[in-house]
C-alpha cells in the first residue's frame, strides 16, 4: 500500500468580502475564483491522501473545496483572529490537515517550559502558529501521528544564519551563540522554542510520525536539528541521533546520462527572496519509514516539487501561491 502525502502554503487563503492583515487586502469574485480553481487543480495533480496547509485564514471555504475534491476529513485546531476595529479583515493565520482516511483524535502540541528556560525566553510564548498533531487510521488499521506547522517567520532586516552540510552542530551553536543571548535574532529564538517543542511532543509518541511543514528555515539550519536532533538537547551525547528523517534523503534521485564532472543534484528551491533560491518547506519522517532501519514499516518512494508556477514567477502570485508544494510517497508495509 503506497500513500501520498504533501504540504501546501496557500498564500493567504482569504474569501471576500474578508482582507487580510488591511482594509485593501482582498481578492475580488473573480480574483478568488481563479485562485481556487488553480488550488484545486494543484490538489489534483499531487494526488495525495493528506496534505497539511499554511495560511489559511477561511477554514470553512477551504473545508468545502476539499470536500469537492475527496477529502472527507479535515481539521484545524485553531481560528484565524479577526481584528476588533474591523470584522471584516483578519490578523492571523492558521494551519490545517485534510486526509482521505479517518483522523481519530487531535491535540494541540504544549510548549516545553525547558526549552524556553534553555534559549532565555523572558515572559509569555506560544507557537507563532499553533501546531496540529492528529492520529491517522490508514486503510491496514495502522495509526500515524501526523504534524502540520508554520514556523516563525524572520522579522524584516533580521539577519540570517546560512550553513552547509559541512556544518556541526558545534558550530552552528557557537555562531548564533551571541545573536541568540543578545535577542538580535528573536525570530530564530522563537523558532528554536517552536522546534524544540515539537521534538518533545514527538519523542513521547509510540505511534509513527509524519511532520509537513513550512519551516521558514533553509536547508541544514539550526531549527531542524532543534526539531530532529537528539543531541540539540542532549549535551552528553557524542554524536548526531535522529528523532525524525528529512524524507528528501530517503528517496533515490534518478540521473539520466550524467555528465563526467556531475557533482549531484541540486535540491529544488520551495521559495524565492530577491531572486535567491531557498527550501522552506519540508516533510519529515521517524525512523520506521526509514527502510534501512530494521524495524522500519515503510519506505520513502519518491519525493517530488510541483514548482511550475514559480519557475514562470519566482515571486509567486497572489493568484497561485509563493511556494513550491511537496509531495512524499511512502510505500507501507502489509
Amino acid at each position: 500500500m503506497k500513500i501520498r502525502i504533501g504540504t501546501f502554503n496557500l498564500f493567504q487563503f482569504v474569501e471576500p468580502p474578508f482582507s487580510w492583515y488591511t482594509k485593501k487586502e482582498k481578492f475580488t469574485d473573480k480574483e478568488w475564483e481563479e485562485k481556487t480553481a488553480w488550488i484545486k487543480k494543484q490538489i489534483q495533480v499531487m494526488n495525495c491522501d493528506i496534505i497539511g496547509f499554511q495560511e489559511v485564514f477561511s477554514k470553512n471555504a477551504l473545508k468545502e473545496l476539499l470536500l469537492e475534491l475527496g477529502f472527507k476529513y479535515f481539521k484545524t485546531i485553531d481560528k484565524a483572529k479577526i481584528d476588533k476595529k474591523n470584522d471584516l479583515i483578519y490578523i492571523s493565520t492558521t494551519v490545517a490537515l485534510a486526509s482521505k482516511f479517518p483522523i481519530k483524535n487531535l491535540k494541540k502540541v504544549e510548549t516545553d517550559f525547558s526549552t524556553l528556560k534553555k534559549h532565555n525566553i523572558e515572559g509569555f510564548f506560544r507557537f507563532a502558529r499553533e501546531p496540529i498533531k492528529a492520529t491517522i487510521i490508514l486503510p491496514n488499521q495502522k495509526e500515524i501521528n501526523f504534524y502540520v506547522c508554520h514556523l516563525k517567520s524572520n522579522r524584516e532586516n533580521e539577519f540570517e544564519y546560512i550553513f552547509t552540510k559541512t556544518d556541526k552542530l558545534e558550530d552552528k551553536l557557537k555562531k548564533v551563540e551571541v545573536a541568540l543571548k543578545n535577542n538580535y535574532s528573536l525570530s530564530l529564538k522563537q523558532r528554536l522554542c517552536e522546534a524544540s517543542s515539537l521534538y518533545s511532543d514527538i519523542k513521547t509518541n509510540r505511534n509513527p510520525s509524519i511532520l509537513v511543514c513550512d519551516l521558514n528555515d533553509k536547508e541544514f539550519s539550526l531549527t531542524i536539528d532543534a526539531l530532529t536532533n537528539k543531541r540539540y538537547h542532549e549535551e552528553n551525547l557524542k554524536k548526531d541521533d535522529f528523532l525524525l528523517l528529512d524524507a528528501y534523503h530517503l528517496h533515490k534521485i534518478k540521473v539520466i546520462n550524467p555528465h563526467p564532472e556531475f557533482k549531484g543534484v541540486k535540491r529544488t528551491p520551495t521559495s524565492y527572496f530577491a531572486g535567491k533560491g531557498n527550501v522552506l518547506d519540508y516533510v519529515f519522517v521517524s525512523k520506521h519509514f526509514d527502510k534501512n532501519n530494521k524495524f522500519h514499516i515503510g519506505k520513502v518512494t519518491s519525493y517530488e516539487i510541483f514548482d511550475e508556477h514559480l519557475q514562470k514567477n519566482q515571486n509567486g502570485s497572489l493568484l497561485k501561491s509563493d511556494h513550491a508544494q511537496i509531495v512524499c510517497e511512502i510505500e507501507i508495509n502489509q
